[in-house]
Formats: structure tokens, sequence, C-alpha cells
């Protein structure tokens, strides 16, 4: 390329004037334009009298008027037949007849807009609309403007529909004799054929064949093939009107030798209105033969033009030109198009023997079309397979994986659909083994997300991240924090575009709403907090007021108020003024997550912080929608901890939020209790238990001292139980709803905090080391509010996540209860002899564990409760007791 030089302009006084006079031609440049005044004359022609009725008034205007007053006219007749029919009828219709004789196009399509207007009004009867309505329509069919004549073909259709059948027979049918001759025009011809495809269904079999068929049959030869085409097309509704037997004899024929014409669109006509008719005959109208041989021309053509690439015909054939080729592209995705309907065809039960390789070559086809149609189709093919949807497992994954973002694009619309078929489609199958059945779909979704991020298709983008959305529901909680989540929260930061931030920002308040580890979210918070709400650039700090917005969406109003409450009302001091209007247009919202009177210290703050951008706000801008929102939030109601009537609906989600959030919480710590029991019982080998049977009268005399000095704990026990195992059939529920279906079939386990259980932990080493228990050790601790337990108030819920970071981080000494033996006890008789036998120097045996360096330690008379427990040797320990069994 050559650059491009530009002269060196002379400023110099003798040639500025130059540039002036010239930049003074430029602004004369615009001349004035000369409107069209009416000449008086004109102007006493479209005057009008202001005395005369609407009927009067209308008749003069159609009378001496001009056309576009005229045309106002016909728009106004469904106007007109509403308040006086009897008048327009008589004076309005017959001057609208002879006007349209002459009339433009302009008025005729208005006009039979109106007629159909007040045919569909029905502001007289059909038997008036007829004598009156029905020749001015047949009189303008043939007009020779082509989309006039259709308008009023369509209006006609819509008449024949409520008109008598012999009203249709008189005043349609008999014509339509001699208008569908040859020596008619063509457009007369067309309309025949249309005006017949609807009259079939108004008329009995035999009337059809004798006066309809014949006609039928001599436009199907016709000379010209639009004709054809158009009659081809209506073959369809005539067989509807005369059943089955008349169809196989009488229109099969004809679609048969229309299916051979000359014409393209004839033959294409043809083909259609077969495939439209297969509903109409039984299903097994197909013999084996035929079947298959329908099916191995579907495969032919689902390759089509594919031998020579893919090495079938040894360079035999000739190089296809473009144009073929462009062919065999449409052929192969209608081949696509029509792949569920082959499914039907050869039922799904065979699918993976008849129709699997198909499949597979129609996903690898080397043309993007063909593989977007498969994408558009592949949710439908995952329905119809039902149980068989693992067959297809690695096209999706191909088809996540595909170059084309227009493929990705088409797949995505169904995504959250297709996963969750794949992962629960199997009827025998369990969750877990329907996940590992996907091994690569994680790397496919990463990928597809990241081809996405780099290409300038936002849109697509933005809707793939909404998608994913639904990955709670597919995959592990782990797996989408390791893999997922901290993505999305990248993606807030540095991408640039607006829709696709805010779709990353609500996928991950739904990856944090459905988390199961409280260190993880408390992480995710923190993080939320620090780069986006603490964040340098104010528009991280605006993307945390939308996350804030999907928080409240999503969560319950105790965890915005717990976590992000605060946080928001810190951007009231925020330097940026767009900072501080996003806010005050979010603070209705925010008050709205309130409660009184628990959180009457937040609603102080929020108070103060209102006060302050009133009396400190110096731009003028959010002045003035802070001064909106006072307004707003003195006219707000604030909930009450107890149900309201008003606040009904609002309340009960609330709750029923609260109740999800707490159930993820107690999961968490029942999984935790699992793993450390399932630990401990790979632990005891079989010849612990061999020692156990030995030893049957230490085991008799336990059992007996338990079943004699705690009576009361076999009620307690079973009650205890009974608790746990509500509370672990909620969580389960719970979970195969909004969790992975993983952790459905948890183990039942003990609860440490259950409301009759009681567990105790020491542990010392050392000769002679002292372990005491008071004289409740085993008693049972009645709460009273053992359904607050699983449901907590909405006045308690601030405590909840709280309570169970204690729980969760704490080890077995600060869990356990310490008891100290009173004085003046003496040790009961119960006791017990306990051998130390393990590998490890492990024991249980009854409610008892212990720890020992070595193996084969045997003590004998041990005391059970009320008394301090002497244990010598050495012995490093470890004891546990619980009411409801050992863990």
């Amino acid at each position: 390329m050559h650059p491009i030089i530009f002269s060196k302009m002379d400023f110099s006084q003798s040639n500025l004037f130059g540039y002036i006079e010239d930049l003074q031609e430029l602004t004369i440049i615009e001349r004035p334009v000369r409107r069209s005044l009416k000449t008086p004359e004109e102007i006493e022609r479209l005057t009008v009298d202001e005395e005369l009725s609407d009927i009067e008034r209308a008749v003069y205007l159609l009378s001496s008027g001009q056309d576009i007053q005229g045309t106002s006219v016909v728009a106004n007749l469904p106007v007109l037949m509403r308040q006086n029919p009897a008048e327009t009828l008589r004076r309005v219709l017959p001057k609208i007849r002879e006007v349209l004789h002459v009339a433009g196009v302009e008025m005729q399509l208005t006009a039979a807009v109106s007629f159909l207007t007040v045919l569909q009004e029905e502001s007289v009867s059909i038997h008036t609309y007829s004598h009156s309505f029905l020749h001015i329509i047949l009189q303008n069919l043939e007009h020779r403007d082509a989309g006039v004549s259709n308008a009023w073909l369509e209006t006609l259709l819509a008449v024949i529909e409520a008109l008598p059948k012999e009203t249709i027979r008189h005043e349609i049918l008999n014509p339509l004799v001699s208008k569908a001759q040859l020596s008619q025009t063509l457009q007369s011809r067309l309309v025949s054929c249309k005006i017949m495809g609807k009259l079939a269904n108004k008329f009995e079999a035999h009337i059809i064949k004798r006066e309809i068929l014949p006609l039928v049959k001599s436009l199907c030869h016709d000379v010209e093939y639009e004709v054809r085409t158009c009659m081809c097309r209506q073959l369809e509704h005539i067989a509807q009107g005369i059943g089955t037997e008349l169809t196989k004899t009488v229109v099969l024929p004809e679609l048969v030798e229309l299916a051979r014409d000359e014409g393209s669109s004839v033959r294409l006509a043809a083909f259609e209105t077969l495939v439209n008719l297969l509903d109409m005959f039984d299903a097994g109208i197909f013999t084996p033969e035929q079947h298959l041989r329908f099916l191995e021309f579907y495969k032919k053509l689902s390759t089509l033009g594919l031998q020579q690439e893919n090495g079938h015909n040894d360079n035999q054939l000739q190089l296809q030109t473009l144009e073929q080729e462009k062919k065999y592209i449409s052929v192969r995705k209608n081949c696509a198009y029509n792949f569920p309907a082959m499914i039907v065809f050869v039922d799904p039960k065979n699918f993976h023997l008849e129709l699997y390789s198909i499949f597979f070559c129609l996903c690898h086809d080397p043309e993007v079309p063909v593989r977007y149609t498969m994408a558009m189709s592949f949710y439908e093919v995952a329905k119809l397979l039902n149980s068989g949807v693992y067959r297809i497992h690695k096209e999706l994954v191909t088809l996540l994986q595909d170059e084309s973002l227009e493929v990705l694009d088409a797949l995505v619309g169904h995504l959250p659909e297709i996963l969750e078929l794949m992962t629960n489609g199997g009827e025998n199958s369990g969750s877990e083994s329907k996940l590992l059945s996907i091994p690569d779909l994680i790397p496919a979704l990463t990928t597809a997300e990241q081809r996405a991020a780099t290409s300038l298709k936002w849109r697509t983008h933005e809707k793939l991240l909404q998608k994913y959305a639904c990955l709670p529901h597919i995959i592990s909680s782990d797996q989408i924090y390791y893999r997922f989540l901290h993505r999305m929260l990248t993606i807030i930061l540095t991408n640039n575009v607006l829709p696709v931030q805010k779709a990353a920002a609500r996928t991950l308040c739904v990856y944090l709403r459905y988390n199961r580890k409280q260190e993880q979210r408390h992480e995710v918070i923190q993080k939320l907090i620090e780069q986006l709400g603490q964040g340098k650039s104010y528009w991280n700090r605006l993307r945390f007021l939308d996350t804030c917005e999907f928080i409240m969406e999503l969560f319950s109003k105790s965890f915005f108020c717990k976590y992000f409450f605060l946080p928001v009302l810190e951007l009231t001091h925020d330097p940026v003024a767009n900072v501080r209007m996003k806010l005050c247009y979010l603070l209705p919202k925010v008050k709205s997550t309130l409660k009184i009177p628990t959180d009457k210290h937040l609603l102080q703050q929020l108070e103060l912080c209102i006060r302050k951008l009133l009396c400190q706000e110096k731009d003028k801008d959010v002045l003035t929608i802070v001064k909106r929102t006072v307004l707003e939030l003195d006219r707000m109601e604030i909930s009450v901890d107890v149900f309201q009537k008003r606040f009904y609906e609002n309340d009960l989600l609330d709750q029923e939020k609260e109740r999800q959030e707490h159930l993820l919480l107690e999961m968490e710590q029942l999984e935790k209790e699992k793993q450390q029991n399932e630990g401990r019982s790979t632990n005891v080998n079989d010849k612990i238990f061999e020692k156990k049977r030995r030893d049957s009268k230490t085991s008799s005399v336990l059992a007996k001292s338990i079943t004699l000095s705690v009576p009361v704990n076999s009620s307690g026990t079973s009650a205890g139980k009974e608790e746990k195992k509500s509370k672990l059939v909620r969580s389960q529920s719970f979970s195969t709803q909004a969790l992975h279906p993983k952790y459905s079939n948890i183990d039942k386990c003990p609860n440490k905090s259950s409301a009759t259980g009681y567990t105790s932990s020491v542990s010392g080493m050392g000769k002679g080391c002292m372990l005491s228990f008071s004289d409740d050790s085993f008693r049972t601790h009645s709460t009273g509010n053992s359904g607050n337990a699983a449901f907590p108030s909405s006045s308690s819920s601030r405590n909840l996540f709280n309570s169970a970071d204690q729980k969760s981080n704490g080890n077995k000494e600060t869990q356990s209860r310490k008891m100290s033996m009173p004085p003046g006890k003496s040790p009961p008789t119960l006791s017990a002899a306990l051998t130390l036998n393990t590998c490890k120097g492990k024991f249980q045996h009854g409610l008892a564990e212990y720890t020992a360096p070595s193996a084969g330690q045997r003590m004998e008379h041990i005391p059970l409760e009320n008394t301090p427990w002497l244990i010598t040797g050495g012995l490093r320990y470890h004891c546990a007791f619980d009411t409801n069994g050992l863990r």
C-alpha cells in the first residue's frame, strides 16, 4: 500500500480568505424546501361539514372524497357495523362495492382486512354476512395484483369455515368448476386449488369424490408447474376429507406421479405431502423388506458425498463440483434434522445396532451445518433413548469440544436437560456409576468455556455460563469448587463484557449455595468481599453489588445479613459516585432482608449510613437518588421474626432457604462422623471378635448391668436414634433434590448433638492415671425443643453458622463433655474385664474404646460409671462412652 500524503495547508493571509469563502459556500448548500401548500379549491374539497353523522360523512367521502379519505372510511367499517349495522349495510356497503372496482391496492388490502374483522366480530348473522359481503369478496378474488388476490383469498377461506354447506355449494363450489378450467387465467387456477383444499373438510366423502376429485386430477396435470405444485400441497387436506381407503386408491397414485415430475418444486411438494400423510396409514404398512430398504437408503443419504473423502471410492469418481458439494451438504443436514424421527422408526431399543454408526458419522461430519443440526437435535435424541442415553456420552463430549462455536451454541441451549438425562437416565445403574460413565465430561466443559471466553462471541459465553449453573445437580461439590467456582470469580474480575460478568456472578452464587463444606464457603465469601467489595477498581465494586443482588435472590435473609450486610453498607463511603448511586438503588432490597427485633442493630447501621449520605453527599445526581430512596424506605414495612399474613409467602420461602442451608451444614457434619466411624471400623479385625466371643462371661455381665442399671435409656436411646434417622432422611431428601446424587445413600451414624445421647472422650498417659465420671454420665438429657434442632427459628438462625463452624473445627477433646466424680459416691458393682490385643493397640467393647501402645494388655474389673477408673502399666488410653452405642 502507498502511504497517503497530506498536502501542507497554507494559512497565510492571502489564502485565508479563500478558505473562509469555501466554508461559506458549504453553509448555504442547504436550500429551503418548498412545502406543498393546498390551494383554496383543494381545501374546500377536503372540508366536511361537522354536523354530518358518521354514516352521512362516510357516504359523502366515498362519493366525492379523495382516495385517502375513502380508504379511511373502509378501515372504519367494523366500527360503523358495531354502531349502526342496518344503515351501514344499506348506505355505506353499496358505495364501498362501487369504489372497489376502481380502487387502488391500498384500499383493496384495507377492505379485505375490514371484511374479515366484521366476520370475526360477528356484527351480523352469517346469513346476512354471506348475502352482503360474500359477493364482493368473490368479485375481487381475481385481482390483477397478486398481493390483493391473496388477501381476498385469505378472507374467503376464513368465511368458508363459517358458511353453511348449502351456501358453499351454490356460491362457491358450483362456480369453481368453470374457474378451474385450463381456459382460465393462472391466478384463477391457483385460487381454485386452495379453495378445493379448504372445501375438502366441509363435505362428505361421496360428494368430494363426485364433484371435487375430478377437478383435483385435472389440476394435478395442469400445464403450469405452479398450479401442479399448489394442487400437490392441497392433496393432504383432500386426503383427510376422503379417508384412508380413497386416499390409497386416488390420492397416492397422483402423488407418485407428481414425485416424478420434471419440476423440482413439484417433486419437493409431493415428497413433503407424502411425509405428512404417513400418519394416516397403519404403522405396519411397511413390510420388513421395505423397512430395511428405507433404512439403508437413509444411511446412504447420511453419508452422501463423503465416500471419496473417506477413501471408499479409490478415486474412481470424478471430482465433485462445488454445486454438487453444496447439495450433498444440504442432504446430510436434512438427514441430521430427521435423525430423531429415524430413532422412532427403528425403535430406540435398536438404536445401537442400526443407527449408532450414522449418529457417529453425523456428529463427526466435516461440515459445520451438519454438526450444528445434530447439536440442535441432541436433546431430542437423548430423550428418545431414555435409559440407553449412556450410549451417546462420547458424542456429547465431542460436540462440546467442537471447533465451531456455532455448534457449541446450539448444544448449550438444552445442556442442563441433556446432562440431567445423562446422569439420571439409567434405570438400573446407580448414581455413582452413571457419573463415572462420563469421565471426560468435566474437561470438555472447562475447554468449552475457555474457547468461548477467548472468542469474540460474548453472547455464546454468557449463555454457556448461565447454563453451567446446573452443575451442582450433576457433579460433586468438590469438583465444582476446584474446577469451576474459582474460574467464575476470575471471569468476574478480568472479563470486560458486563453481561458475561453478571452471568458468571450468578453462577458463582449458585455454586456457593450448594457447596457442601463450610471452610470452602467461608473462603469464597472472603474473596468476594476482599477482591470485589474492597477491590481497587470501582468496576469490581459495582460487580460486588450485582453479586449481592444474586445472594439475596438465592440465599436466606439471615445468610445475607450475616456475611454481606455490613460490607454492602461500607460502600456508602465509596469515592466513586457511580458506586454510591448503584448502592442507593439497592438499599430497599437490603432493608427487606432485615427482621425485627433480631436485626435491630443492623437497621440502626442502615439508618446511620442513610443519614450520612443525606448530610455529606456532594454529587447532585447521587443526592437526588438518595432522597428518592429515603421516601421508598420510609414506605417499606420490615418483617418480624414471627409470621405475618402480608409477608406469609416471602417468609415461608425464606424459611425454606434457611432450612436447606441448615441441612447442608448438618450433612457436612454427618459425613465427617461417617468418615471417622468408617476409619475406626476398618481397624477392627476378625481376631478381636473371636476374643469377644470367648469372653462370654464378661459380655453377659456387661449386658445385664446395662439393662439393670440404666433402664430409662432404652426409650431414650430409641428416641435418639429415631431423631438422628429423621435428620438423616431429611438430609438425604434434600441432597437428592439439590445436590449430587452420590450423597443420597449416607449410612445412619450417631449424632453427637442428639437430644438424648451423651458422648464423652478423655485421653491420658502414665501410671496410675485417673478417669472419673459423675452419676449423670448416662442420664437422659431432655431438650424440650427437638424440632428446633432440625428447623431453627428465624430468631436463632443468625447463630446457626457459628455453631456449625465450632462443631466442624473442634476436636474430640473440645467436643466432649468432661464430668467429675462427686464426693461421697461409692463405686458400683458393675465391672468388665477387657483385653487390648489389636495390632495398633485399639480395642472396642460395649461402650468403651481404648488405645494402647502395645497389644495384649488385660484389665480386670473395670467399673463403668460413678467411680474413678484406675489404669496402670503405662497405658496411653482414649475412652469414649455413648449411651446410644459405640460410634
